[in-house]
């Protein structure tokens, strides 16, 4: 299964959301499942924010060699499950991608692009939070254990 994670431009919480959810992968044994991230009008090759690369860390998730990348035609025919941040993001891949594979993470992640490390703190823990309540959701009951 291949999930990627949405947002606008790839650098603080798509790229959080996929390295605390490898974590989570890691740590439940979880085998089978793929994830990375992308953005709608993301800026190829920025790297992900200082404070997200801080806050991820804080989560147990090393995003510092992450770079950004915009959503291309491969990705929309490959990706599985799309796990995006907002329902405008949603609503945008409705464009190109059947609903049933389009999924919002929680009640929607709040965005922190130009906060201070707090700001991300809280969109990080957002982010960890949904994922816990809709991991079995999301990895669509491949769960090993």
């Amino acid at each position: 299964m291949k999930i990627l994670f949405v947002c606008t431009g790839n650098t603080c919480r798509s790229p959080m959301a996929e390295g605390i959810f490898r974590k989570m992968l890691s740590d439940k044994g979880t085998d089978g499942v793929e994830c990375s991230s992308a953005g709608l009008f993301a800026c190829t090759g920025s790297p992900a924010s200082e404070n997200a690369v801080s806050a991820a860390a804080c989560f147990g998730a090393d995003i510092s060699s992450h770079r950004a990348r915009r959503i291309t035609a491969y990705l929309l025919e490959e990706t599985d499950l799309f796990v995006c941040m907002t329902r405008e993001h949603a609503y945008s891949l409705t464009l190109y991608v059947d609903e049933s594979k389009i999924c919002v993470l929680g009640n929607g992640i709040s965005d922190p692009f130009s906060g201070d490390t707090e700001r991300y703190m809280k969109c990080a823990n957002e982010i960890k939070t949904a994922l816990e309540a809709q991991f079995d959701e999301i990895i669509g009951g491949k769960n090993e254990n």
